[in-house]
């Protein structure tokens, strides 16, 4: 009995040692607690530290003011002294008070903008919320994002648009500044704010001169459908525009009113009332603004501040909601007087109004455009085509010093007095002939006297010798590329711009230098961060180079057989070239001997570049052609407006730098680059194009050139440029002559940037 006894005791006490101690925690539960105790620790250090962060970006937030809330939002554009010159969106406004604001209206603005508007304090951590998971779900209708309404009023106010400013920084200056708004102004004090300040496309900001705009009417006499067309077009106004856009418009409408039901603020039968009537009801055919800056002052810089925008949208700026400063190199004064050389028959007798010109014109020192005008006699069209800018009209002769001469100096020696042919030429490879102006062949001449009486043949001679490949990265230190191969054609006419022709000409004028045109000096944001810009100067070219293609184009106004005598100014110290492009082959017969589709002329100062093209929007209309006489209408444009910018600019020439050497050629100065005052021989024979035609000196294919003496040189020029001369004599143009200095008459020639055989600049070419 007592061993029974003992056994089981022995038993019961083996249990009680294996069973766990209730005093000691499982080791799941403590690596529990462990971990919870980590991530609470964490939450709490990312709770301080995000205040801390929060407080840090806070007290560096700007100040805003009453003023800052209810102005508008603007952008405003100064001239490079400092004058206003056009306040996009400020000229249609027209403020409304709360009190005349539609209860309806402040009901749609919320139900769309901002459902807690009243319950937040301007900011609302649970919409935050509610965004993030509707987006996600896909449930929010794309009514409602993250920042309240109140958000939305400062960063309009005060903070740029751009997107490389969304920051973590500005969006906690952000909420900070709308816990200020909301503590200091009534509901009703933002809404009104908010109503007058947000775009709603077509250059009107506010929702009252909206309602003028878009419906002839003030916003209390609107209908509930209209109202909520309103209320939703800031979030895409250009899209929700219901002249261009009905279907998108009614779209965006019918998710308002939905929004209001949903908000009940309206029934379910009015919203779906308010649905059925057609988002054209009601809408005016002629929209009303109200101007506070004249009108004719828009006009005067229409061209340059539709260029201003296009540089802006480049470089990532909102013009519409940015309310941006936008400082300009305009030089008003300048800007005023080609718009009046233009536009009245006081300078320049216009054959009629549809007639056009486009000019640009560059400081050389530093790229900056002083001035620009993209059409004349262009009515109530505004933004229109900006023919200065345009690239799909041929620049014909301008393009000899780009092309051709330019890089026969920069890569081959060239001195200004170098032997080049004009005789019969054909295309190689092809049975087109190439023509001069005239018709006629004068042998051997100078490159110079090629060039000032702008002479085809040897020009594409020439670009023969210089080869293509050397010619395009020619051009391309000129700011100029194009999508496809150029061809010997391109060396009698390039597509290009006058703003890229103008600072390309710049370079010859400031020694060789070429600086990117640009219209835009410095943006402020609304924040009152300051963006400065300018251009980088790069080598084009040699100074060499820039000062032989000078003096010889100086010619092109002075010599008495210079193609370029109507746009000569006395005393100027000023270079320049025509262009003008003929009509093909089988259209030549339908307009008159002599007419051409365009004519230019581009000349420069040591202090401005002035690029300008004429012609007729549709050159093949039935008489829209340039006559003979017309031609030098691009020329007294230049004239007139190079001699008033003149005036009040330094009248210097042009130093030889040391790299030149003068000399004389049959009693004319001459010049060649130090140590190359010889040519060489003709080496038509290994040309890069194998052709028979007979060219000038070419160095472009031999390693082996044979040069010849200066002395000899010279003899041979001068002697065979008198005998030619002498014989051709009765062709050349007279004093003052008509310009009409490319006319090839050649089905070689192309007509337009669609050709197969001339390329077109690609989009970093400024179209």
């Amino acid at each position: 009995m007592s061993s029974n006894n003992s056994t089981r005791e022995t038993r019961m006490s083996r249990n009680a040692d294996h069973q766990p101690s209730p005093q000691r925690p499982h080791h799941g539960w403590r690596l529990f607690r462990r971990i919870l105790f980590i991530i609470v620790a964490i939450g709490v250090f990312a709770i301080v530290a995000g205040a801390g962060l929060f407080f840090f970006y806070a007290q560096s937030a700007p100040k805003i003011t009453q003023s800052a809330l209810s102005s508008d939002a603007s952008t405003r554009v100064y001239d490079a002294n400092g004058n206003v010159i056009s306040r996009l969106g400020a000229q249609n406004r027209t403020y409304v008070k709360s009190k005349n604001i539609p209860d309806t209206l402040k009901a749609a603005v919320v139900s769309t903008e901002d459902r807690r508007f009243y319950q937040n304090n301007g900011v609302d951590p649970i919409r935050i919320l509610g965004a993030a998971f509707a987006n996600v779900s896909g449930s929010s209708l794309g009514m409602q994002g993250g920042s309240t309404l109140t958000q939305q009023l400062v960063k309009l106010s005060v903070f740029s648009t751009a997107a490389s400013d969304r920051t973590l920084k500005r969006k906690a200056q952000e909420a900070w500044l709308a816990l200020q708004v909301d503590h200091k102004y009534s509901k009703d004090q933002i809404l009104e704010y908010y109503i007058n300040k947000v775009y709603m496309g077509n250059g009107v900001y506010g929702m009252q001169t909206a309602a003028q705009y878009y419906y002839g009417t003030s916003l209390k006499n609107l209908s509930l459908p209209q109202l909520a067309l309103l209320a939703g077009m800031p979030q895409s106004p250009t899209n929700y525009d219901p002249t261009t856009y009905p279907a998108t418009a009614k779209k965006r409408r019918d998710l308002v009113l939905a929004a209001m039901a949903k908000n009940k603020v309206i029934t379910t039968t009015q919203a779906q009332e308010a649905e059925s009537v057609s988002i054209k009801n009601g809408l005016s055919s002629i929209h009303q603004t109200t101007a506070s800056t004249s009108a004719k002052t828009t006009k005067v810089i229409d061209a340059y501040l539709k260029q201003v925008y296009a540089e802006l949208k480049s470089k990532g700026y909102n013009t519409t909601t940015g309310g941006l400063k936008v400082y300009t190199n305009l030089n008003m004064d300048a800007q005023q007087k080609l718009y009046n050389i233009a536009n009245t028959s006081a300078y320049i007798a216009y054959p009629s109004d549809k007639f056009q010109i486009g000019s640009t014109i560059v400081n050389p020192n530093n790229g900056k455009v002083v001035a620009m005008i993209g059409g004349r006699k262009t009515g109530n069209v505004t933004f229109g085509l900006n023919r200065a800018v345009q690239t799909g009209r041929s620049s014909a002769s301008t393009a000899k010093p780009l092309m051709d001469y330019g890089p026969a100096i920069e890569y081959l020696n060239y001195p200004t007095y170098e032997p080049v042919k004009d005789t019969a030429f054909t295309y190689p490879g092809t049975d087109k002939k190439l023509y001069d102006w005239d018709k006629q062949y004068q042998g051997t001449i100078t490159m110079r006297k090629a060039l000032y009486e702008s002479r085809n043949i040897p020009a594409i001679r020439t670009l023969q010798n210089v080869g293509i490949s050397k010619a395009t990265t020619f051009l391309k230190g000129l700011g100029m590329t194009f999508d496809k191969t150029l061809t010997l054609q391109n060396g009698i006419g390039l597509y290009i711009s006058t703003e890229q022709e103008a600072a390309a000409y710049a370079a010859f004028a400031n020694g060789g230098t070429y600086y990117k045109p640009y219209l835009v000096s410095k943006v402020v944001t609304q924040d009152g961060k300051a963006h400065n810009y300018s251009a980088t100067g790069k080598r084009a070219m040699s100074a060499a180079t820039a000062f032989m293609l000078t003096d010889m184009m100086k010619d092109v106004m002075t010599n008495e057989n210079g193609s370029g005598r109507s746009a000569a100014i006395s005393g100027l110290y000023q270079a320049g070239k025509t262009g003008t492009d003929s009509y093909p082959d089988d259209y030549a017969d339908k307009v008159p001997d002599g007419a051409t589709m365009d004519s230019w002329f581009t000349g420069y100062t040591k202090s401005y570049a002035v690029s300008v093209w004429t012609g007729y929007d549709k050159q093949f209309q039935t008489g829209h052609y340039v006559s003979e006489a017309e031609t030098k209408i691009a020329q007294e444009i230049y004239k007139y407006e190079m001699s008033y910018l003149a005036q009040n600019a330094p009248n210097t020439d042009w130093t030889k730098p040391s790299t030149v050497t003068e000399t004389t050629q049959n009693n004319n100065k001459e010049y060649y680059i130090t140590g190359h005052a010889g040519t060489v021989a003709d080496t038509t024979s290994t040309s890069q194009y194998g052709s028979t035609n007979t060219t000038s000196s070419s160095a472009y294919s031999s390693n082996s050139q044979v040069t010849t003496s200066s002395s000899s040189s010279r003899v041979s020029s001068s002697t065979t440029e008198s005998s030619t001369s002498k014989e051709s004599s009765s062709t050349e143009q007279t004093p003052g002559g008509n310009g009409n200095d490319d006319t090839t008459n050649s089905s070689s020639t192309t007509t337009s940037s669609a050709s197969s055989t001339t390329q077109t600049p690609d989009s970093n070419s400024n179209s």
